[in-house]
């Protein structure tokens, strides 16, 4: 069965990075073209991309592409979406798909209309050790859930002309967050509390966002859970997760780029965390295309759906609302979507 041909829209940090995996790890998939407005051409030829446009119509219009990987402008999913659904492609998208619920129930409707597959690019349900933790909670090793805990902090901010178009730290940020709730917990998030503040960068409060965030959950299942999150750290990429429950707690620690330790007199010193998501999820980022590209070619479901995106973009519009009006929120449209367990 000869390789699945693919089309990338969007060349900037993330689409790079997904074409070059795409490239080099995984080998059922074949780039055939690539278009952004600022396409670095040298950098596609050096690929052995053969098709290498400025015009996104390249890709969408190509008969022979059977699959998009979207990773343009947040503000630019939906209606790449709906023009990709029209060429009867299938889709990967980056997260988030739409900064609102009802942008997203029309990127469904249009997939839905033509019969194509939509998965989301919440890169952590690919993550091995979460995984494994997703794993041990399912399996009953921790009971019954009681508590959630997930720390997420970046190593440098962004910069600002970033925040103003992304969506700002509860769209772009702790979305990942709320998904990884729901993917671990495999319930949803039925309540939530969230206080922000700005001290990390004044710039970015002059925009108009927080740099710093504690969210406060309550998920259908009973459990309680709690999200911090930091836009800078000054020591690396911090990445921590803890369930616990009736029998006993499963944590995921932050990886390093080594695991040397040297201890002396002085202390014990070890790596730091890594510098940046790229390193930190490496394994993935491959592994999410991978499936991506076996549910096109096997007929596969998703593993990330357009449901999962929807949940997730619901909790971060509640926790904006949250902070903005200093009041707890009910997500009672949140709990009529589905499940946030991993898709088999």
């Amino acid at each position: 069965m000869k390789p699945t041909t693919v089309g990338v829209i969007g060349i900037g940090r993330i689409g790079r990075m997904h074409t070059e995996n795409l490239v080099h790890a995984v080998p059922n998939a074949r780039v055939k073209a690539v278009a952004s407005p600022r396409l670095d051409k040298a950098w596609a030829e050096n690929l052995g991309i053969p098709v290498r446009a400025t015009d996104v119509d390249v890709v969408l219009n190509d008969p022979e592409i059977e699959a998009v990987v979207i990773t343009a402008p947040s503000g630019k999913h939906v209606e790449l979406i709906r023009r990709a659904a029209a060429a009867r492609k299938h889709i990967f998208c980056e997260k988030p798909v739409a900064f609102e619920p009802q942008a997203i129930q029309q990127a469904q409707a249009a997939v839905d209309a033509a019969g194509v597959k939509l998965q989301v690019g919440f890169n952590r349900r690919f993550d091995p050790s979460l995984l494994q933790m997703w794993l041990a909670v399912r399996g009953g090793k921790v009971g019954e859930i009681h508590q959630l805990r997930v720390t997420n902090r970046d190593p440098k901010a962004p910069p600002v002309d970033f925040v103003k178009r992304s969506g700002g730290l509860f769209f772009d940020f702790a979305i990942h967050d709320f998904d990884t709730v729901r993917f671990l917990s495999g319930s949803e998030i039925v309540e939530l509390f969230a206080v922000g503040a700005v001290l990390v960068d004044p710039e970015i409060g002059k925009a108009g966002d927080v740099d710093t965030a504690v969210i406060t959950l309550r998920l259908a299942n009973g459990a309680l859970g709690v999200i911090d999150c930091s836009r800078q750290t000054n020591y690396g990429y911090d990445q921590r997760f803890e369930v616990f429950g009736s029998k006993g707690s499963t944590f995921v620690d932050n990886t390093t780029a080594t695991t040397v330790v040297s201890s002396s007199k002085r202390g014990v010193v070890a790596d730091k965390p890594h510098e940046t998501f790229v390193e930190r999820y490496r394994e993935a980022f491959v592994a999410e295309l991978a499936a991506f590209v076996a549910s096109v070619r096997e007929g596969l479901p998703v593993r990330v759906s357009v449901e999962d995106a929807l949940a997730a973009v619901r909790a971060a519009g509640a926790a904006r609302t949250s902070h903005l009006e200093h009041r707890p929120v009910l997500l009672s449209e949140a709990v009529q979507s589905a499940g946030g367990g991993q898709r088999q």
